[in-house]
């Protein structure tokens, strides 16, 4: 820890970490996004690199459990008939999926009541935990994610989930503007375009801590009470 114009500043991992103050946001760990059988699987999409996060993912997420740390389910959600979908989205969304739509409308997917907006097998809330429904690509934008963290006395959040440009990202920049650290796991995030994968790690690293899965999980262990 530092002092900087008399306010503390964490500078260590296990300062940000602490078990009390951390919530573990995972983000969109949904069907049609993970699963081969789910909307981007169907499309023939690689989705090998969430194989490979997906084991650290679950320990993390065990490791939260076991210590106490806040866990909060990020789900991504579209309305039925594109009712979430304003003009600048639906833009937005022919843009980042060109290659994979073609000449073709835009992709509908995660939408409510359809097996596709559930949560990937292993992935389930478990007992009490909370569900944060986003209609955008921040789990902050029009969300109550804010106010639960803020209710729970969080302070910083480590960041998990796909994909790692798009909601991963705007997901972790949104909660250090709401003056949340941010920590991303990074053996914990993925993305089915592994180029757009590696330049956003290379954006995030200069601006937030990034730690492995083990390495959080070892600090949640030896700061529990």
């Amino acid at each position: 820890m530092i002092e900087v114009d008399g306010k503390e500043v964490f500078t260590e991992l296990a300062e940000i970490v602490q078990p009390e103050h951390t919530a573990l946001v995972v983000v969109d760990m949904q069907r049609d996004f993970v699963d081969t059988d789910g909307f981007f699987g169907s499309l023939g999409i690689d989705l090998s690199m969430y194989d490979q996060t997906r084991p650290p993912l679950l320990n993390l997420l065990a490791a939260a459990r076991k210590n106490n740390v806040l866990v909060v389910h990020v789900q991504n959600t579209a309305l039925p008939e594109g009712r979430s979908d304003s003009p600048a989205q639906i833009r937005f969304n022919l843009r980042m999926h060109e290659a994979a739509r073609g000449e073709g409308p835009p992709l509908r997917y995660t939408v409510e009541g359809t097996p596709g907006h559930g949560f990937s097998e292993d992935f389930e809330p478990v007992g009490t935990e909370l569900v944060v429904r986003k209609y955008r690509s921040s789990g902050f934008w029009g969300t109550n994610l804010n106010l639960i963290l803020g209710s729970n006395g969080i302070k910083s959040v480590v960041v998990t989930g796909c994909t790692t440009e798009g909601c991963v990202e705007s997901t972790a920049r949104d909660a250090l503007f709401s003056d949340y650290y941010v920590v991303i796991a990074t053996d914990c995030v993925g993305s089915d375009d592994k180029a757009q994968h590696d330049a956003s790690m290379s954006l995030m690293r200069h601006r937030f801590d990034l730690a492995e899965s083990e390495q959080i999980a070892d600090a949640w262990a030896a700061g529990r009470p």
